[in-house]
């Protein structure tokens, strides 16, 4: 695509007449990755400032850079503009253009350079504090048996046709997500579905996306590092819904203060799902256990006995919100039920750790009290004899949130282990007092290396326990004054088991 045709994409005040024009090879808002012939957006990010390499992006051949007015002014470009909106550097052949807002700007152009791929490809939206990754995966599993392809953008990591990449963030830039959903389309992909992070939403990196349905699972206190207050929070979520066309599904849970909320706000067909709430698609008669869980599904169009091998009454809610967004997609009930019932786990997610020791050991990713409680609320409805927990919290993220944490799991834990998740630049001490403070009972310890910390929970559990070892779930890494070493709490467990034998 030549310059010409991709800037009309843009939202300009007045006609930019180029003085040069080329065939764009590239776009990119980090200058290691910009090219001959390519398109530099500066866009000014929460810890760097793309204004700052505007000219290593020209020095790497940037031909066109595109910037907020301010900016270009400062930069103090020596010829006068060629037209309202563009300036012309002419010694190094480079036309500059100016737009009000820079993160627009970028998702315009990728929408544009990548040929809007979600005008052709059904895109899913999942939104929340809790659910996101697992209702991903079971949506996968159900377009998986009905026939379809399923493409996965979220959290553990971007997949379809059997690719695999590494997600750096829940939801990518919009470079990454309109590069990706081109992939997408180009080898087959007829669904993706995507986790849409709140910082995604109000970062408009998902902006032009053309979503088919969006799905809501709750909303509980996280991220109050970055929103102000949980209004804030709720504001960013609302996005992906008040920009829904008229045609694609809000699927809601009603069940949630929240979801009652966004049922107003939503511009497209609502369906709402639930467990205590009248609503369109609810679950009835649950019954659960260490293994399984089963409900009868009742709706307009579907009913039938729901069997899984997730457990959790917030499992239950996930199943829901992916078998109310099939039904309003009108695929097959009983192809949907049967991979529900085949489908074993998230990784990461009350993932079950194998013992022959009596005892049953879970890796969850739970790092709100919410997810927390909800964790410890499954184990509580099921039949055991103590419920050990090792969890930490993570630096440079709301800390509000920390003593919150150590309450609810001093309340509804036997024995709590507080340990180092991924400190980051913070002191883990600070950390750990911070936890401390919330906690009114006597029944923890502390012990910051996770590995002993994992260890001695493991060499505290008997027969009929349940041990929990809460926080990373799926992550391999872990950061301690910005140093990344490899930890997996999975491998981390089962070492221990296997010495423990």
């Amino acid at each position: 695509m030549y310059l010409k045709e991709l800037i009309k994409s843009l939202t300009l005040h007045s006609e930019i007449k180029l003085p040069v024009d080329f065939l764009v090879k590239g776009l990119s808002c980090d200058s290691r990755q910009t090219g001959a012939d390519f398109v530099f957006v500066a866009v000014k990010g929460n810890k760097a400032d793309g204004s700052e390499f505007i000219a290593e992006a020209v020095k790497k051949g940037a031909r066109a850079v595109v910037a907020k007015s301010h900016v270009i002014t400062h930069k103090r470009i020596p010829t006068p503009p060629i037209a309202s909106g563009a300036r012309h550097m002419s010694q190094e052949n480079v036309v500059f253009i100016e737009v009000e807002d820079d993160r627009r700007a970028l998702a315009q152009l990728a929408c544009a350079f990548y040929g809007n791929p979600s005008e052709k490809l059904k895109t899913v939206g999942v939104t929340g504090t809790n659910g996101k990754t697992t209702i991903t995966y079971l949506i996968e599993a159900i377009l998986k048996n009905c026939g379809e392809v399923p493409g996965v953008i979220g959290t553990v990591n971007h997949r379809f046709q059997d690719k695999v990449f590494p997600s750096l963030n829940t939801t990518p830039g919009p470079l990454e997500l309109q590069s990706m959903l081109r992939d997408m389309l180009n080898s087959g992909v007829t669904y993706s579905v995507m986790e849409v992070s709140s910082h995604a939403l109000d970062q408009g990196r998902i902006a032009l996306i053309n979503f088919s349905a969006g799905i809501f699972t709750n909303l509980t206190q996280d991220h109050l590092d970055y929103h102000k207050n949980l209004d804030e929070y709720f504001s960013a979520k609302s996005k992906l819904f008040c920009n829904l066309c008229d045609s694609a599904f809000s699927i809601i849970n009603a069940d949630d203060p929240y979801g009652v909320r966004l049922k107003k706000l939503s511009k497209g067909k609502v369906i709402t799902y639930g467990i205590d709430s009248d609503c369109d698609v609810k679950a009835m008669d649950l019954k659960m256990d260490l293994s399984s869980s089963g409900f009868l599904l009742q709706s307009k169009t579907w009913k039938g006995q729901i069997e899984t091998k997730l457990i959790g009454r917030h499992n239950v809610y996930n199943i829901l919100a992916a078998l109310a967004w099939a039904q309003a997609e009108k695929l097959d009930f009983n192809k949907a039920r049967q991979a529900l019932e085949r489908f074993s786990y998230v990784p990461g997610r009350l993932e079950l750790i194998g013992s022959n020791q009596g005892f049953s050991v879970f890796v969850d990713y739970a790092h709100t009290e919410d997810a927390l409680k909800n964790v410890l609320s499954a184990f509580k409805q099921i039949q055991h004899k103590r419920i050990i927990v090792v969890f930490g919290c993570g630096g440079e993220r709301d800390r509000t949130k920390r003593p919150k944490m150590g309450n609810v799991v001093s309340q509804m834990a036997d024995f709590a282990i507080i340990t180092n998740d991924n400190p980051r630049s913070e002191e883990p001490q600070q950390i750990i007092e911070d936890i401390k403070s919330g906690i009114v009972k006597d029944n923890f310890c502390v012990i910051p290396d996770r590995l002993e910390a994992i260890k001695k929970s493991l060499s505290l559990a008997k027969a009929g326990d349940i041990v929990l070892v809460a926080g990373k779930g799926h992550e391999d890494y872990q950061v301690i004054k910005n140093k990344i070493t490899h930890f997996d709490d999975r491998e981390a467990v089962r070492e221990c088991l296997q010495s423990m034998s």
